[in-house]
């Protein structure tokens, strides 16, 4: 028999659910402009739990799907897109609009001819999302598109843009999945980790979660297996800290150049983490292969030189001694090459394998081993990896030292090119979620700076698409009566709003070629913008002209007033390398 009160809140929901039918894509609309439009952090925050709030299920968990990119429409491709609105406009126009807007979305949303007699969206408001999705989701390809035409006349342009945005899944607006998951642990003021040990066990639209968050249900239990584990972080050794690098209370080891990753396995389901938590797993079947354990790796997934292509497995350095140093490790630029890839063909497999360093063990055979010391778990992740495909795993290796001048010296002169520092690890420290200050320390080495010449610009994305922002710079090479600039890298952060404001108008007032979305802009040894960069690390590449590759570039001031002919050589660069 139910109780009078939850037929009144039942019918309550149904009144809510009607309520935002009738308002169409308008909220979703409305939260799209206003975390594209807001740059803090705690801004975007409050806008997703505003969000989560006001709006009801579905609703809100397929909103908060499209943020973390979680929903797959297969009915419709950006491709389908230009097709729909170059039949309406001139293909030409299109093509100098989208050069200008520099998105898709955005451009399609702002250009779409009003239907005569279509009214306004208070008036017709369109689809509710979850309409959208429930349509997409079951038609084909050649239905998909018609679908969306009609819906883009009866939307004006946020509308029209959250569409294309939800369509695509090109959710640039300047919200992460972990930004997300922080959202849904401040609107149920529960810790983040609880989320993220919960998420890949949850589907779309996730209304169990929301009602645990509310209070109305019971914590989900997570039907995933190989979860995900938020990761400890380390903070930056600084000169008030240095005097606690004492070999009786931290472990060193090598700051390797690569990306943080989980590898998980359990109950014969493996899967491999970012430290974010997303799924990475299709990227790397290499690894996946030899993932047969049961337990949880953290450590570094790194590249083995093209070197190991003869034998099939990574070589073996001169040095070689325990595991940590058995295999060669690639430079950050050829572990790029596979990055962000859908798909991996043949050919990269061979020339790029990959294999994990590990730094810890957290979980075997079922056993949580987060709450052991550091030194425990170290001992059991020795006897963990033997077991393991040597040529896929092996254990990142302790470096000995007896005192601070002793790491001094190491940071300031590694074995290894891929090295970018030392980490310091509490021998008694759990493994914490989060950043706690105190157990893991990272002692990178200092930046290098050098003094570049601004070569070509790009439009960014998101909030930059209507700003240069995007910068490709080089630095001087050839005959000192002649020189040349030769490209040697790119950066898109490290100014303010002001100065990209600055870099725009000298970008327009300056540029002598175009090349599709990208700007040549003029740089001369008398005439040019000097762009002081830093940068982590230099390495080899003959995959550029220059013969050089930076590691994580960034804009480290302008210098408005030096002139172009007294930047960097090519040959300073050269210097630098290892």
């Amino acid at each position: 028999m139910r109780r009078d009160g939850e037929v009144s809140r039942r019918g309550r929901l149904v009144g809510i659910q009607s309520e935002a039918t009738s308002r169409g894509m308008k909220p979703f609309a409305d939260l799209i402009d206003a975390l594209t439009l807001t740059p803090s952090r705690n801004g975007k925050l409050r806008l997703m739990v505003e969000h989560f709030t006001s709006e009801p299920d579905p609703e809100r968990g397929l909103a908060l799907a499209a943020i973390t990119r979680d929903l797959d429409i297969k009915s419709v491709k950006p491709a389908m897109l230009r097709e729909l609105v170059t039949a309406r406009m001139d293909p030409v126009l299109f093509g100098y609009s989208y050069d200008y807007v520099g998105d898709l979305a955005e451009t399609i949303s702002l250009v779409w001819p009003s239907v005569e007699g279509g009214g306004s969206e208070n008036d017709r408001p369109g689809p509710a999302l979850s309409e959208v999705v429930e349509t997409l989701n079951g038609t084909t390809r050649n239905e998909g598109p018609k679908h969306v035409e009609a819906w883009l006349d009866l939307l004006d342009s946020s509308g029209r843009y959250a569409l294309l945005k939800l369509v695509t899944g090109s959710m640039r607006i300047g919200v992460s999945a972990r930004l997300a998951k922080q959202a849904l642990a401040d609107f149920g003021k529960v810790d983040v980790t609880e989320i993220e040990e919960l998420w890949h066990g949850l589907a779309p639209p996730y209304e169990g979660l929301f009602a645990w968050l509310e209070g109305r249900a019971e914590k989900p239990v997570s039907a995933a297996k190989a979860p995900f584990r938020p990761v400890m972080l380390s903070t930056p050794l600084e000169e008030p800290d240095y005097g606690i690098a004492k070999p009786e209370d931290y472990a060193a080891e090598w700051k390797w150049d690569g990306i943080r990753v989980q590898a998980s396995a359990e109950g014969g389901v493996a899967r491999l983490y970012s430290r974010t938590g997303d799924d990475i797993s299709g990227a790397f079947p290499d690894l996946m292969d030899f993932m047969t354990f049961d337990g949880t790796l953290d450590g570094e997934l790194l590249v083995a030189t093209p070197t190991a292509e003869k034998s099939g497995k990574p070589a073996v350095e001169e040095h070689a001694g325990k595991r940590g140093d058995d295999i060669v490790v690639g430079t950050f630029s050829d572990l790029q090459q596979r990055l962000n890839r859908k798909t991996v063909s043949a050919a990269m497999l061979k020339t790029y394998p990959v294999f994990l360093r590990a730094y810890d063990l957290l979980f075997e055979n079922g056993e949580d081993l987060r709450g052991f010391p550091f030194a425990e778990r170290r001992k059991r992740l020795d006897v963990f990896a033997e077991k393991l495909e040597p040529t896929r795993f092996d254990v990142s290796p302790f470096v000995p030292f007896e005192s601070f001048d002793d790491l001094s010296k190491l940071r300031a002169e590694p074995p290894h090119a891929v090295i970018e520092g030392l980490m310091l690890k509490r021998w008694d420290s759990t493994y914490v979620p989060g950043r706690p200050k105190g157990p893991w320390f990272k002692w990178k080495q200092d930046p290098y700076l050098i003094d570049a010449v601004l070569m070509y610009a790009q439009r960014g994305h998101g909030k930059r698409s209507s700003f240069y922002s995007d910068y490709t710079f080089g630095v001087w090479t050839g005959e000192m009566d002649a020189p040349e600039l030769v490209p040697v890298g790119k950066a898109y952060f490290g100014f303010t709003d002001q100065e990209l404001k600055q870099l725009d108008k000298y970008i327009r007032d300056n540029t002598i070629e175009r090349f599709g979305p990208v700007r040549s802009v003029r740089a001369e040894p008398d005439h040019g913008l000097v762009i002081e960069v830093a940068f982590e690390g230099l390495q080899r590449s003959g995959r550029h002209k220059s013969g050089v590759a930076m590691r994580f570039p960034r804009v480290s001031r302008l210098r408005w007033d030096k002139p172009a002919a007294e930047a960097d050589r090519l040959e300073t660069l050269q210097a630098m390398l290892k």
